[in-house]
């Protein structure tokens, strides 16, 4: 099995060596090229052509939000994973709605990193468990449009509990024997009967509704 290519970007250089230190070693793991600005992985990700880009949010030229759009518009076959030292939710469902299919911080241990990275090359989405907490803490007190309950089949109802899981659309294929294309479909219908744009929505319908328990 080829490695995972990984594009490592943050402004400061004592980081970025930390992390390709963290990693480099790691089975499985090619750290493919660094950059310090937004505009730089850009560059990086045509001349080093990652599968994964671990990504700072604060930068300098352009910023980890605006960059992560660009990779969504651009590159969108490159995951960008979030990694920063930001657990704020306004920050979080910022760069979810942004294209990134996940978000750790920077104090996770190296086990959970390597998870992230394996997780969103799979297509699946991954939050750290302190983004997370972050994310849904106050989903109680926000004010959005009522949750409609009782509209999914129980086929839907098991596609989204293993989505809010972290299951990427071919796992859950493998998991439910159906095709890949049968998952979207059903994750499609999902999103439209609940009014939800995005898998972080998904999960956070998960919670409330208590289908994780």
């Amino acid at each position: 099995m080829e490695s995972i290519r990984i594009l490592l970007v943050d402004d400061h250089r004592a980081v970025l060596e930390g992390f390709v230190a963290r990693i480099e070693n790691e089975t499985g793991l090619t750290v493919a090229g660094t950059a310090v600005n937004g505009a730089e992985a850009l560059e990086n990700a045509k001349l080093y052509k990652p599968d994964v880009v671990l990504m700072d949010i604060s930068m300098p030229v352009l910023n980890g939000i605006e960059t992560t759009k660009m990779f969504r518009d651009h590159h969108p076959d490159i995951k960008v994973l979030i990694l920063t030292m930001h657990d704020n939710r306004e920050y979080i469902q910022q760069v979810m709605s942004s294209g990134a299919s996940g978000y750790i911080l920077k104090d996770v241990s190296l086990e959970e990193m390597i998870n992230a990275i394996k997780a969103v090359h799979e297509g699946a989405t991954y939050f750290c468990q302190n983004s997370s907490k972050a994310l849904f803490e106050s989903s109680a007190n926000r004010k959005r449009s009522e949750y409609k309950k009782d509209v999914l089949s129980q086929r839907e109802t098991t596609v989204l509990i293993l989505v809010s899981k972290g299951l990427s659309s071919r796992k859950i294929g493998q998991e439910l024997d159906i095709s890949v294309r049968t998952v979207e479909t059903h994750r499609q219908n999902i999103k439209h009967k609940l009014d939800l744009s995005t898998t972080a929505e998904m999960v956070e319908y998960s919670i409330k509704n208590n289908l994780l328990n």
